[in-house]
């Protein structure tokens, strides 16, 4: 089990990768949710896949090939590293990543 701390403005998102199972948790709001339940911004996935701008089913569409794209990774360091770098882009700052439950660890040069 992986888990990823990223922040944005106030607001801190722990991102938890185990196997193949991927979940979000918002600490302000100690909600969790998978990729389902993420708000997606239409603008950011017509950006990502644009293709998709006329789709009515754009949210649907861009969660499965998120997850197919998550399937490509044989690892969660992969998974975690593509997560992080995708997130950045979108604003979000990487503080911390915890492996197995031991002690966190800063992320450098974020």
């Amino acid at each position: 089990m992986l888990k990823l701390t990223l922040e944005m403005g106030g607001d801190n998102i722990e991102v938890v990768i185990n196997n193949n199972e991927l979940l979000f948790f918002d600490v302000s709001s100690g909600t969790t949710t998978t990729i389902e339940g993420l708000r997606l911004s239409k603008a950011g996935c017509i950006k990502e896949f644009p293709d998709l701008e006329n789709n009515p089913e754009w949210k649907k569409e861009t969660v499965n090939r998120f997850k197919e794209k998550m399937k490509t990774y044989r690892n969660e360091m992969e998974k975690m590293e593509y997560i992080k770098n995708e997130l950045i882009k979108q604003g979000y700052r990487a503080l911390f990543y915890q492996r197995g439950g031991h002690r966190p660890q800063k992320i450098k040069g974020e």
